[in-house]
């Protein structure tokens, strides 16, 4: 795990109800503000460099890859947290369930943010887009439009990669068809993609991609920012193989769109600095820190009108499903069980 404190703050004692996380630094609060972020340093520190150039203000920062939800608990309202970033819908769902948060009304916000990426109450805010797509062997698949209900058809047998049903970008496209088809039929789509899988799951989105470079499978599920990371890895460029061996799909192009997850943020139930974090909200929603966050990160800026970077552009444009990201959470719990229900991280053959 990774933590990162940009105050350079000294550290306190370590908060035993909380294993593996460190205890809150020691942070002033006087013009400054204190992010817990899921995000990892390199996608946001150049947004709250910009910010603090703009507005003087301090941003603190803690990061880590889990537990920040659980920290936040636990610390009740000695919480220093005055903004949690995320990374996808089901954190966000998870930090409003767990009581972490405080609705927010900000004229600035819902004018930047569409409403089908924000929570209805102003408990939770989308910063990010991600479409959940297919990557395609060039060599073996000839076809250029595809489906998500086309993943269940029989045609596919023994050619789909895909990671661990219960991963959370997984969930959310699962839900997804909860919300657009019903659970009875989502729950037999489920058990088709299962049928048709090469492997059992396992690895992350990027090994998918590798997965069909080698072979294994002709077409993997996959974020969208993938294809960027693999494209642009200098240090491991037997990425760069992967992701040239592969172009991506984007699914249901002439009918509802393709599915879109989102990172986002939440303003923390008790900030302390709620005057500042209201101030980062707005501008981590604005057009400079959405061209900014996108780029780094090879996703989609939230913000309509936003320019997509070259790299993302080159992938061509897409039709993005409208459905709520909040009708997404409420089936994710529902998508869950249909994953152990038809038993698909047992793989094909169970």
């Amino acid at each position: 795990m990774h933590y990162c404190f940009s105050s350079c703050a000294r550290l306190g004692l370590a908060l035993g109800v909380v294993a593996g996380v460190m205890a809150s630094p020691t942070l002033s609060r006087a013009s400054e503000v204190n992010v817990y972020s899921y995000r990892q340093p390199y996608l946001v520190e150049p947004l709250f460099k910009a910010f603090t150039a703009k507005t003087g203000i301090k941003v603190n920062t803690i990061f880590a890859k889990k537990g920040l939800i659980e920290r936040m608990e636990a610390e009740g309202v000695n919480s220093p947290a005055d903004v949690l970033l995320t990374t996808d819908i089901a954190r966000l769902s998870d930090a409003v369930s767990s009581g972490i948060s405080q609705a927010l009304v900000s004229e600035q916000l819902s004018k930047n943010i569409p409403a089908r990426y924000r929570d209805p109450q102003g408990r939770w805010f989308g910063l990010t887009l991600r479409s959940r797509v297919i990557f395609a062997s060039n060599k073996r698949v000839k076809q250029t439009a595809i489906t998500y209900e086309d993943l269940a058809d029989p045609k596919w047998k023994g050619r789909i990669c895909v990671r661990n049903g219960q991963n959370v970008y997984n969930i959310a496209l699962i839900a997804s068809m909860i919300v657009r088809h019903g659970e009875a039929k989502a729950k037999k789509w489920l058990e088709g993609v299962k049928a048709n899988l090469a492997r059992k799951p396992s690895g992350n989105d990027r090994g998918q991609v590798k997965a069909v470079f080698a072979g294994e499978c002709d077409i993997a599920i996959a974020n969208t920012y993938y294809m960027g990371a693999m494209m642009t890895n200098d240090k491991k460029p037997v990425q760069k193989e992967w992701a040239k061996s592969v172009r991506i799909i984007f699914p249901n192009t002439n009918d509802r769109g393709a599915h879109v997850n989102l990172s986002g943020m939440i303003l923390a139930k008790y900030a302390p600095n709620k005057e500042e974090a209201v101030k980062l909200m707005n501008f981590l929603s604005g057009d400079k820190a959405q061209k900014i966050y996108a780029q780094v990160n090879f996703e989609y800026p939230v913000k309509p009108g936003v320019e997509w970077s070259k790299l993302v552009k080159s992938w061509g444009d897409f039709k993005a499903d409208t459905v709520s990201l909040a009708r997404i959470a409420e089936n994710s719990k529902r998508a869950s069980e249909l994953v152990d229900e038809v038993g698909f991280n047992n793989g094909p053959s169970s």
